[in-house]
């Protein structure tokens, strides 16, 4: 079975959830016995390998268009085609923005599987015509795939009470980590163990940083607050970011981070906030609760249903109420190390990459049946005119 993984900006990549994810399950499902084609923007990748396979995987680069509204569809187009001219056997979409073209390998009778990783056109980096363009391809994600897969059961009832259809389940999955020692980030930033409340992810509007920082310019701490993570086609929001932080000495922006210094980050954290507006399944909030961080995450059912009881929650959206939570968990330090205590073991069981890679085939596998199954459907009769097989 050759698999085509298309919409991902590439692997190996930290640029987001998604890059995080196709490189996971590709690498696993190549184990499995799969032909894995991993679709990649070169620009984007942390290595590039040229005619090398990465981990079993075959990566390809194909051309796009680099510009903040047509990086995406340019790739998804060059790598479908090539997908076609590759001889693939099950197209995987991954996001809305690509799934608009899943379209192109149904035409040539291929097999498609469409996963959502959220609701994008929600997003606030996106304009009017954007948006509608990325509500298409929700509609796309319904209509043209063969099995539709949701990275959180909140996308599942979504899909059934919108389009009354029964899609699969599958969500990101993070992997035990190695706990670390604040080497690097101490000579960078001055920090320790515990120094600090820590923000991990992309500084785009719906992950609500602006509600964190403003919270935080309430409060009397001698924490700092580490603002982690660059941007996404999102250079204003960040500017906004960093005149809103004012000349607060306390809260440091660390850009884009990975490796060393992501994981020593993770590691010595007093607690971890995420205060989006919006999610699919957040990734960042996975790995730090992998890492046994306390969380305080904003009342999304995307955030909660990751947290379960072993973390905190704040209103979506309201700053008062973030505010009011984050000046409880500084002053009550044994609430946050129960959590920590507790925090790891329960995401690493809830959340597995093997089984999610193991799950993901058997949709492979059901895909390629049904395929099977509707190709037989018909037969000739001995006069030359068809009939349906019952």
């Amino acid at each position: 079975m050759k698999i085509a993984m298309i919409g991902q900006k590439g692997i190996p990549s930290r640029a987001g959830g998604i890059e995080i994810h196709v490189g996971e399950i590709s690498e696993r499902l190549a184990f499995l016995g799969c032909d894995v084609e991993v679709y990649c923007r070169r620009d984007y990748c942390d290595r590039r390998f040229d005619g090398e396979s990465y981990k079993g995987i075959i990566i390809k680069y194909t051309p796009y268009i680099r510009s903040k509204h047509l990086d995406t569809i340019t790739h998804t187009f060059t790598s479908t085609i090539s997908a076609l001219l590759s001889h693939c056997d099950i197209f995987h979409y991954h996001a809305l923005g690509p799934s608009t073209l899943a379209f192109i390998p149904r035409l040539f009778g291929k097999r498609v599987v469409c996963t959502v990783h959220g609701l994008d056109w929600q997003r606030g980096k996106w304009g009017k015509l954007a948006s509608l363009y990325l509500k298409l391809g929700e509609y796309a994600t319904a209509r043209f795939s063969h099995k539709t897969i949701n990275v959180s059961k909140n996308l599942v009832n979504y899909y059934r009470e919108k389009y009354g259809l029964e899609t699969g389940y599958i969500p990101n999955g993070v992997e035990r980590p190695d706990l670390m020692k604040p080497m690097l980030i101490k000579e960078k930033y001055g920090l320790d163990k515990d120094d600090y409340i820590l923000f991990l992810a992309r500084l785009v509007p719906e992950k609500g940083v602006h509600y964190l920082i403003d919270a935080f310019g309430r409060i009397r701490t001698d924490k700092k607050l580490i603002i982690a993570g660059g941007a996404s086609h999102s250079e204003k929001y960040e500017n906004e970011l960093r005149l809103l932080a004012g000349s607060n000495e306390n809260i440091i922006f660390t850009g884009f981070v990975r490796d060393l210094e992501l994981a020593e980050l993770y590691s010595n954290a007093y607690f971890y906030v995420l205060p989006s507006d919006v999610e699919g399944l957040p990734i960042s909030l996975l790995e730090a609760m992998s890492y046994g961080n306390c969380c305080l995450v904003s009342d999304i059912t995307e955030n909660t249903d990751v947290i379960g009881s072993i973390g905190y929650s704040f209103k979506k959206s309201n700053v008062r109420d973030l505010e009011q939570k984050l000046g409880m968990l500084l002053e009550n330090k044994s609430r946050v190390l129960k959590v920590k205590g507790l925090a790891g073991q329960y995401i690493l069981n809830k959340y597995n990459w093997d089984q999610i890679a193991v799950s993901t085939k058997h949709v492979y596998t059901a895909v390629a049946e049904s395929g099977k199954k509707t190709s037989k459907k018909w037969r000739m009769k001995d006069d030359g005119k068809r009939q349906t097989l019952n």
